[in-house]
């Protein structure tokens, strides 16, 4: 079955290369020119993928990203002019799964469209796991589901947010880099910044735990990575 991607730009030229490129590739590619027409498709049609500008007419990208997981863990690339570090990070912690800095080579936008479909892909194919939750404290981690709990109140995470933390759950202790979560989690092909998996680990802090800043699940070894410790 073909892909389907939203391409989200008030730019015709650009949404006009990307979907051309994209139809050669065999994917459906839908169109929004501004936030609120890009909220309702995604609210009315279901994406592989959606490729999100930051500056748009009536609604920003970041705002479209947040309010689109309000509702759908559909994979967002954000699409920013800017490239400040903080600008793509931003991005991130309203819930993109990635950027690309314009100008941008539509190679690169396909490998990433690509390798991003082809992990998803990967995380909704497993196979159910016939057991009993996995508990820690207020933590409940419902691995067939797909779901999270702390306190008994469901966390909404992220497909990639979940992934990463059921990898260090399943490790515990094992203290993993972010070049190795990059690939583990993202895989291999993935051709972005490792410096994603900052901002997911930092997500998921702020979502499972009481003090961030004082994590008692995701610990940081300084110079080294990330493990998991109950």
């Amino acid at each position: 079955m073909a892909k389907r991607v939203l391409v989200v730009d008030d730019e015709p030229l650009i949404v006009k290369g990307i979907r051309f490129s994209l139809e050669q590739d065999g994917m459906e590619v839908d169109t929004a020119y501004d936030g609120e027409e890009a909220l309702q498709k995604a609210r009315e049609q279901e994406y592989d993928i959606i490729l999100l500008d930051v500056m748009l007419p009536k609604m920003d990208g970041f705002t479209v990203c947040q309010q689109i997981r309000e509702f759908s863990d559909v994979p967002v690339v954000m699409l920013t002019a800017k490239g400040e570090d903080m600008d793509k990070i931003l991005g991130l912690e309203y819930g993109a799964d990635d950027y690309i800095t314009k100008p941008f080579n539509i190679l690169e936008v396909k490998a990433r469209i690509k390798a991003i479909i082809r992990r998803n892909e990967k995380s909704s194919m497993k196979a159910p796991v016939h057991e009993e939750d996995t508990v820690y404290g207020d933590l409940r981690i419902d691995s067939p589901g797909r779901r999270v709990y702390i306190k008994g109140q469901e966390v909404n995470l992220t497909a990639r947010e979940f992934d990463v933390l059921e990898l260090l759950v399943k490790n515990q202790n094992k203290v993993f880099s972010r070049e190795k979560l990059l690939e583990m989690v993202w895989g291999p092909d993935y051709p972005g910044d490792d410096r994603t998996v900052d901002v997911h680990i930092r997500r998921l802090r702020e979502k499972i735990e009481e003090k961030p800043s004082e994590p008692r699940y995701i610990h940081t070894r300084w110079g080294v990575g990330y493990f998991f410790q109950a």
